[in-house]
């Protein structure tokens, strides 16, 4: 959660690739580029819809969610607001929704996986996820278990204004992180009389055997620990008084360039009072279990651009102590709601890239350092080598595209000041810049028109000696650079008009050498948003479903069954288990490449008659099947339906069985990718 009042398998990666990456001969000393390809069309209602960074596919996204790992898949979770509308008065609440990922780069939407208003807590804010590989919470081994802020029973009138006392609440997942519930409607950890307390971040301190939990409280970071992250003790608090609202807060160990291993203790935090960013300041020291002892009393700050808030980081699977991956939120509470992309595109909500963190050891002390992750080559669609490029002044490229990275080691000479301009209009009216001075490197959006708060239009970092490293990464609406190998990065949102796609460099008091310069231009990973077919919550199967037999006049039921999402479920028990019956969907397309349900109940395979199971029809055959273990406990079903795309199909809930465990539950239909 943020400051604002209102928070709002053998399975197949899915690049996004339109071609190989390929490298175009020099460029002639005119800076002619081979011909280039004319940037893609943006499709109707697309006009600023980001094409490599993860976007919300409609409505409104803020704060990230700290990535678990399951399946050799990142579970990215963040917060989501179906209601949103652009009016800050009328936005009703927000839950989390789930998008699945192999690289951190290519997103496939999953759907909501904790929805707002399932209990007398209303929304959901931030916090994080954990997978209880030992079962300490008592969900079963390897359940997901995210401990969260929500309103501890708030009025009517407090939910309308995100009002309510903030307590930290927990909810499991016993499907592998799709579907959460929550575990009750008190908190885990009550409010204790504080205004502020949210965003719980919850780390396995292995040392001790026991969790930590870091919540933010306005001025201060409370530390909690527990056995079981049912039971909670307060153990420790950092205080700071001059580093505004502190939120989002985090804190891992990592290993560093020289071997030794540290602490780092993050937040995001607003620095502008200090004249330092409002992103994710860190310190490194030691963590004893109980309270963190800090190296330096001063912060750094992960990045120095005016739009990358409530930042989250984990860990590499491959290399946990060495590496970390980070992203945050591409917005600005101070204009959060005039972005274009609402207005033209009906969403609002875009992410920084995925990084790659690694803790570097310097004569000032431990830093981290950034880089995008290596996996954005894998949607690479063409890239250009310019090699060593000589600048005296200005100079147009003859190039044009609004999605690519840039690459340089720029070489000051005799240049008081060397940068390039970026989506630059056609008459060199409008442009961001980024470029490098004798002491330090900046970003300049200015000249764009946005943001209107003329005071965060250009952001600066320190540099030492002639030569920077810079990797620029371009978007649609963002300009993400990074200075002499991440050890600085400058992250904000760019509005630039979307015809205004060239690009320039210039020098001022003299020459200099953008050397190696390369273009590498990157295609599309818009996420096709997952399709709920059923979720059951009404009374009535749904439109264009029929039954028959003695669930003809029957509907979803309330229940409380163990994995279950929502309030009702599909039941086919009607009274007894001697009902019997057949429901079935009304058609629909396989446009997704797979299907997710929840079954519980008998377990009575299709085929071996009588039958409790649930199907997948295809000209009225069954393709897929599923049937229940003879619990009454919910598991996850998933289908490829890969070669099945773009068929018609249907889903047949069919009990034949009168029995014990005659009758079937099923929740919870989704096509996803």
């Amino acid at each position: 959660m943020t400051s604002s009042p209102h928070h709002s398998d053998t399975r197949a990666r899915r690049w996004a690739r339109v071609g190989g990456a390929s490298a175009a001969a020099a460029v002639a000393a005119s800076l002619a580029l081979a011909a280039p390809a004319a940037p893609a069309e943006a499709a109707p209602g697309d006009t600023y819809r980001a094409q490599y960074h993860f976007t919300v596919p409609d409505h409104w996204k803020n704060d990230p969610q700290r990535p678990v790992f399951i399946d050799g898949k990142f579970h990215y979770y963040y917060l989501y607001n179906s209601d949103y509308n652009a009016d800050p008065a009328a936005n009703f609440g927000t839950e989390w929704r789930l998008a699945t990922s192999y690289d951190g780069v290519v997103f496939a939407d999953q759907g909501i996986a904790a929805p707002k208003k399932t209990n007398a807590n209303y929304d959901l804010w931030s916090g994080s996820a954990v997978v209880d590989h030992d079962n300490t919470a008592g969900f079963g081994a390897g359940a997901v278990v995210m401990l969260v802020t929500q309103m501890d029973h708030p009025t009517e009138s407090q939910q309308q204004t995100a009002s309510g006392p903030q307590a930290q609440f927990l909810w499991y997942s016993i499907d592998g992180g799709r579907t959460f519930r929550p575990h009750g409607e008190q908190p885990v950890i009550p409010n204790g009389g504080r205004q502020h307390t949210r965003d719980p971040k919850v780390v396995w301190d292995d040392e001790r055997d026991q969790w930590i939990a870091l919540v933010a409280e306005g001025d201060r970071v409370g530390f909690y620990t527990s056995p079981n992250l049912k039971d909670w003790d307060r153990a420790w608090e950092y205080v700071n008084t001059g580093i505004g609202m502190i939120e989002c807060p985090d804190l891992f160990r990592i290993r560093a360039d020289d071997g030794t291993e540290k602490w780092v203790f993050g937040v995001s935090a607003n620095g502008y009072a200090t004249n330092e960013p409002a992103t994710f300041a860190y310190w490194t020291g030691d963590f004893d279990g109980t309270a963190f002892t800090f190296d330096e009393t001063a912060p750094q700050w992960l990045d120095h651009g005016f739009d990358w808030y409530g930042a989250v980081t984990w860990e590499d699977p491959a290399a946990p102590l060495d590496r970390r991956y980070a992203v945050g939120w591409m917005n600005n509470w101070d204009y959060a709601h005039t972005t274009p992309t609402w207005t033209e595109d009906g969403f609002n909500g875009t992410d920084s890239i995925t990084r790659q963190v690694t803790l570097r050891s310097s004569p000032d002390g431990y830093r981290l350092a950034s880089q995008p992750v290596a996996a954005l080559d894998h949607i690479a669609t063409r890239t250009v080598e310019l090699g060593d490029v000589t600048v005296d002044g200005h100079r147009v490229l003859d190039y044009t595209g609004d999605a690519y990275r840039i690459q340089t080691t720029v070489s000051r000479e005799t240049a008081a000041n060397v940068g390039l301009q970026l989506r630059r209009s056609a008459d060199g009216s409008a442009h961001a810049d980024v470029g490098v001075t004798d002491t330090y490197a900046y970003a300049n959006r200015g000249q764009t028109g946005h943001p209107p708060n003329p005071f965060k239009l250009e952001s600066r970092t320190p540099v030492a000696g002639d030569q920077v490293a810079l990797t620029i990464l371009v978007d649609r609406t963002t300009i993400e650079v990074f200075v002499d190998d991440g050890r600085y990065v400058h992250s904000s949102q760019v509005f630039a008009d979307p015809a205004d796609v060239g690009l320039a460099l210039y020098t001022v008091g003299g020459a200099a050498t953008f050397g190696d310069l390369t273009i590498t231009e990157f295609g599309s990973v818009d996420q096709r948003p997952a399709r709920v077919l059923a979720d059951f919550e009404s009374d009535v199967w749904g439109e264009g479903w029929t039954a028959s037999g003695d669930l003809a006049g029957i509907g979803p039921v309330t229940a409380s069954a163990p994995g279950q999402v929502g309030a009702r479920v599909a039941d086919t028990f009607a009274g007894a288990d001697a009902a019997t019956g057949v429901v079935t969907s009304a058609p629909f397309t396989i446009d997704r490449n797979f299907m997710h349900l929840l079954v519980a109940g008998g377990d009575n395979a299709l085929g071996s008659e009588p039958a409790t199971s649930v199907q997948l029809l295809v000209d009225g055959v069954p393709v897929r099947t599923a049937t229940g273990d003879d619990s009454g406990t919910f598991r996850p079903v998933e289908w490829d339906l890969r070669d099945l795309a773009g068929r018609t199909a249907q889903i047949q809930i069919l009990d034949d069985a009168v029995g014990a465990w005659g009758h079937l539950l099923v929740d919870q239909i989704v096509l996803s990718d």
